[in-house]
């Protein structure tokens, strides 16, 4: 039945990204539940592209997958600027955390990929005013080319 289930998973959330749900799912070892994993789907955050969860929760910890600049209410692509893109992508990294019971306070390692470095300065003053202090650890890499040939990709993992 959980193999079905995980089959079934990433049809479910490309006919369905217009709901929250959650998936608990134990990983056990001996028949010993040793860690339960919960996979977090957010409705304000556009569906994913491919057989990937929004998250996944696992003890205390989030590992949120890489966030686009796409508008989870209307499938557009978020583009103009630099700082719009950044922007979107933060805010669909936040109803992520948001649906997980988090916020950027519990964020602790974040991934940036861009395309262009030059870009840094614009897409660290829009990040950065998505924390208050205590900023998490992080790497910014720059990349040939990204999903949806968007200029900048996040990735967060966050703990309760």
């Amino acid at each position: 039945m959980k193999a079905l289930f995980l089959i079934l998973l990433p049809v479910i959330l490309y006919l369905a990204p217009k709901f929250s749900y959650s998936q608990h799912i134990s990983l056990k070892t001996k028949n010993k539940i040793i860690m339960e994993k919960k996979i977090i789907t957010s409705a304000n955050a556009p569906a994913p592209i491919g057989p990937y969860s929004h998250a996944n929760l696992i003890g205390n910890t989030l590992y949120v997958s890489g966030q686009v600049a796409k508008d989870a209410q209307t499938g557009e692509m978020v583009v103009g600027d630099i700082k719009s893109e950044t922007r979107k992508v933060m805010q669909n990294v936040e109803a992520i955390l948001k649906e997980a019971g988090m916020d950027f306070t519990n964020v602790v390692k974040t991934t940036i990929f861009c395309v262009n470095l030059a870009d840094f300065a614009s897409i660290n003053e829009v990040y950065g005013s998505f924390f208050a202090d205590n900023f998490p650890a992080r790497e910014t890499v720059q990349v040939s080319k990204l999903p949806l040939n968007v200029n900048v990709e996040i990735s967060v993992i966050a703990v309760k």
